[in-house]
Formats: structure tokens, sequence, C-alpha cells
């Protein structure tokens, strides 16, 4: 085990949940059922956002699977070094701002039983965490983005709000359906696989919450500019039961032309559209604004 702590922790404040990370404890009970959920394998290697006090740490490296811990509460990090085994590293930092990979690269995942020294291993590099649920959105678009530029990740089980759970899982028309549905669902397919009660943890939030996995894939479809898109993902739905020929105005001189060249009905709310939808819009504000296609 490393860690990077240069001071020691200070007990008292490491047993105190802290708002301001949006800090709650996971039951033991609830912990190991998390992590059957996850099912860690051979060849797997983890990195786990925000550790807290090891409650999934300690049961996910009992498997036998390196485990590679962000934790940004200098406390708490300090009061789990001593408790964690040799397959774990801790670090201490904010997961939005760290470089994980060289880390994830030195990490050697379990070998199969049976398998013999010179049969390579198929290595997954898997993500698991209770994240903050402050910052949760971002922490799902800095996943989405590493996946994309790095392809590094696999997969993603982590637990969040119900509400967010459910605007990951939401369908075209349904009040849950939004910017985040829509920029994640490009980059991932979503699955439920555990609610989780108030009581599961200490202290109670006032929210459910949920295991979601997200399996990560190449984006589809494909869009010009992923800046661009999200921008215009994100001006729709702020009125998003609007008519779409005055959404799309509202966002670009050009929409009326770009709505009327893409075929879909102007009456529709931007709500309904789905996320193939959003991207012929993209194509066609790329295509007429390209200095090739200016006439």
């Amino acid at each position: 085990m490393r860690s990077m702590s240069r001071r020691p922790a200070n007990p008292n404040r490491a047993s105190r949940p802290r708002r301001r990370f949006g800090q709650h404890f996971l039951a033991p009970v609830w912990a190991e059922r998390v992590v059957a959920a996850i099912a860690p394998g051979p060849g797997d290697v983890f990195l786990e956002i925000g550790p807290g006090r090891g409650a999934l740490t300690l049961p996910l490296a009992r498997t036998g699977v390196p485990v590679l811990a962000v934790e940004i509460d200098r406390d708490l990090a300090g009061a789990l070094a001593p408790r964690v085994p040799g397959n774990v590293t801790l670090l201490i930092g904010d997961i939005l701002n760290l470089d994980v990979v060289p880390y994830l690269g030195g990490l050697q995942p379990q070998r199969p039983p049976g398998l013999s020294a010179e049969t390579p291993v198929a290595r997954r590099v898997r993500v698991a965490g209770n994240l903050p649920y402050n910052l949760s959105s971002l922490i799902l678009f800095w996943l989405i983005e590493r996946a994309r530029r790095d392809a590094v990740f696999a997969d993603a089980t982590v637990m969040l709000q119900r509400e967010v759970a459910e605007r990951l899982l939401a369908r075209p028309g349904t009040k849950d359906y939004g910017t985040l549905t829509v920029l994640v669902q490009r980059h991932a397919s979503i699955s439920r696989l555990l609610n989780l009660p108030p009581t599961a943890f200490k202290p109670a939030p006032k929210v459910h919450s949920t295991i979601v996995r997200l399996e990560f894939h190449e984006a589809s479809p494909r869009v010009p500019d992923e800046a661009a898109f999200a921008r215009m993902v994100k001006a729709l739905f702020s009125q998003r039961r609007k008519m779409l020929s005055n959404a799309i105005r509202h966002f670009d001189p050009a929409g009326a032309d770009v709505l009327a060249r893409s075929g879909l009905d102007g009456h529709r709310r931007p709500e309904t559209l789905q996320v193939e939808e959003f991207a012929r819009l993209a194509d066609l504000f790329a295509a007429g604004t390209a200095p090739d296609r200016v006439l």
C-alpha cells in the first residue's frame, strides 16, 4: 500500500462526516451487497473514487483485485492507510484534477486459477465508488471524458442519488430525460444494479440511492464537435417544453434552416428527441458553418 499523506490524520475529524465533501458512510452489510453487484474477477484492476472509511475498499480488496483508491479528505485517508492491505494504493487528491492513468498502469491484475505464466491475462480497468452526491454529475462527465480520450476504463459501477440514476436511465419524452441523459448515453450503456434506502448510510441522507453500471463504448452516434454538441443539447433542453422550431432559433440564428434540412417536425418538443436526432442537428449545424460550405 502507498499513501501520499504528508501529515498525521486527525482521528476525531476522520470519524465525522464532512458536509463539504458530501460524505455519507455505507453500512458494512450493504457494502458487501455492493461488492457482489460489482462482481470483481481475475484480470480486473480497480479505480475507487472516494474510499472514505474503506467500506467498499476493504471487501473489494479481499477479493484479491488491485485497487487504486483516491480520497480527497486527508484525515479519512490517513485513518484508512494503516488498515488497507498491500493490493491497495491510496492517493490523496481531487479525482477531477488527478492523472490516474500512470498509477493504474502499474497495477498488475490477478491471474485466473490454472492459467500458465506464459498465457496473457485479459486486463480490464474498472471504476467503483460511492460518489459525493453534490459532485456526481461532474465526476460522471470526468469519467466519460477519460473513457473517450484515454480509452482506459471498461466500466464504472457507482452509487448515485436515485434521481440522478433515473436521469441516466431515462427515455425521450419523460420528465427525467435531459442533458445528462443524452451526453452520457452516447458514451456508455447504463444499467441499474441495486437500490439502497437512506438507512444503508450513516448519517442517513434525505434521499434514496441507486447503484448503476456504465459500460463504456465508442461515442455513438458520432458528432463533429463534442463541445458544440454539448452546448446545443444544453440550450435545447433549457427550453425543453417549447416547440423545437422556437427553441432551435434561440440557440442559433441558422436554426430554422437546419431544422428544415433535418426533416424533424418543428412542432415537437426538444425533450422528445432521440440521441440520434440531436446528433443529426449537430451534423447540420457543423456543415452549415464550415468555411468551405459558406456561399
